[in-house]
C-alpha cells in the first residue's frame, strides 16, 4: 500500500459507484466498480459517450473476468445506465483476466446479444490473450509456470504442485477472445464521442498497454500503469524468462510525467486522483529502493529470487499472490543483472542464484 497516499487529491473522497451502478465522473464519462476473488478486490471500468457512423451509444473500457457476479452486474448496467443506447465498442488496455475476461461477451451484447461490437487493442496484447487463453505461455500456472518459479527457487513441492495444477487459471477467467479485433496503436487519436484520445502505450506490466488521454479535457484512463494505492506488478515470467520489464516500467512512466499537474487519473484500481507526477514519483522511489535491498541482500551471499520474496514482501503470500510477487522479485534481479551489476549462476540444485559482478 502507499504510505504517502495523503499527497494525492481523491476527487471524489470515499464516493464509490455500488456494483451494478456508475457514477459520473466527467460529462459523457461514467465510472463502473466491479468484485474481483482475489486481494485486490475490485477493478475499475468505464463507459464513454459515443458516435460511430452517425449512430449513438458508448464505448467500453475493459470488462472483469468471466463470472457470474459481474455478468449480473453488467446486465444491469446494459438495462439501466447506458440510457437506452448500444455498446459501440469495446476498448481493452491490456490482456490481464481482469480487463480482458468479459471482453467477447460485452461486445455480443451479453445474454441478449443487444449489439455486435468490435474489441480495440494493441497488436501485442491481443496476440499475447490468445496465446494464453489457448493454455500456452501462462503466467500463473501450468508445468511451465513450475518449472520456471522452481528454477528460481520455489522448492516447496506442495506449491509447485499446486501451480502445476492452475493451468486453466487464464481460461477461466477468459473463456473467449472475439476472433477479430481492431489495432490500436502508440500515439494513434481515438475519435470518442466529443472528444480525442491519445492512446499511450505502457510496457513492462504487459506487453504493450494502452492507455488513454484527453489533453482537452485533462483526462487520464491510465489502466495498470499508474495506481494510487499499490505498485503496479511488474514480473518475469516463464515465456520471457530473460526478459527486463522493469527497466521497460520506468521508462514507460516517462509518458506520463509531462502530464499537466491536474490531469485527472482514472484508474484500473483505487480511485481517481489527481497528483499524476507526484505518484510517479513515489514509484520511482519505490523502484529504487527495492533495487537498493536486492543489491544489498546479493553483496551478502548468492540469492534467488525465492531468497529476495520475504526481503520486498514482508507478509503471508498464498500461491496466487507468490507467483506475482517472485515475478516481481525476478524482475528487479534480472534488471541490475542486464545492467551489470549482478552475475547469475545455476547451481548444482539447479537454482539460479544472483551476485555481484
Amino acid at each position: 500500500m502507499n504510505a504517502l497516499e495523503h499527497q494525492l487529491e481523491y476527487v471524489f473522497a470515499d464516493e464509490l459507484p455500488a456494483s451494478g451502478e456508475v457514477k459520473e465522473v466527467a460529462p459523457g464519462v461514467r465510472w463502473l466498480r466491479m468484485p474481483l476473488p482475489f486481494a485486490l478486490d475490485h477493478i475499475n471500468l468505464w463507459l464513454l459517450r459515443d458516435e460511430i457512423d452517425g449512430v449513438e451509444g458508448w464505448t467500453v473500457i475493459d470488462c472483469g473476468i468471466a463470472s457470474d457476479e459481474i455478468r449480473a452486474n453488467w446486465e444491469r448496467v446494459f438495462d439501466t445506465a447506458l440510457d437506452g443506447l448500444p455498446v459501440l465498442r469495446v476498448i481493452v488496455t491490456h490482456c490481464h483476466p481482469d480487463h480482458l475476461g468479459l471482453a467477447d461477451w460485452v461486445c455480443r451484447g451479453g445474454e441478449k446479444k443487444r449489439w455486435n461490437a468490435r474489441l480495440w487493442m494493441s497488436l501485442g496484447e491481443y496476440a499475447m490473450g490468445r496465446v494464453m487463453a489457448a493454455g500456452d505461455g501462462s503466467n500463473a500456472g501450468g508445468e511451465r509456470a513450475a518449472r520456471h518459479f522452481a528454477a528460481h527457487g520455489m522448492t516447496d513441492e506442495a506449491s509447485l504442485e499446486a501451480l502445476r495444477k492452475r493451468d486453466s487459471y487464464y481460461p477461466t477467467l477468459v473463456p473467449s477472445i472475439p476472433p477479430a479485433f481492431r489495432r490500436i496503436r502508440d500515439g494513434e487519436r481515438l475519435r470518442i464521442g466529443a472528444r480525442e484520445w491519445e492512446v499511450v502505450a505502457g510496457y513492462g506490466h504487459s506487453p504493450e498497454h494502452s492507455a488513454l488521454y484527453c489533453a482537452a479535457d485533462k483526462l487520464l484512463i491510465s489502466g495498470d500503469m499508474v495506481l494510487p494505492r499499490i505498485s503496479t506488478n511488474v514480473s518475469v515470467f516463464a515465456i520471457e524468462p530473460e526478459g527486463n520489464p522493469l527497466a521497460l516500467y520506468l521508462e514507460s512512466l516517462a509518458r506520463y510525467e509531462s502530464m499537466p499537474a491536474d490531469v485527472l487519473a482514472l484508474p484500473s484500481h483505487g480511485k481517481p486522483f489527481r497528483g499524476v507526477q507526484t505518484r510517479i514519483a513515489q514509484l520511482r522511489e519505490h523502484h529504487r529502493a527495492r533495487l537498493a535491498e536486492v543489491r544489498d541482500a546479493c553483496a551478502e551471499k548468492p540469492r534467488s529470487a525465492a531468497d529476495i520474496v520475504p526481503i520486498m514482501f514482508r507478509r503471508k503470500l498464498d500461491v496466487h499472490q507468490m507467483t506475482f510477487a517472485l515475478g516481481e522479485a525476478l524482475a528487479h534481479l534480472n534488471m541490475l543483472w542486464l545492467d551489470g551489476v549482478l552475475v547469475r549462476r545455476a547451481g548444482d540444485d539447479g537454482v539460479v542464484r544472483f551476485s555481484p559482478a
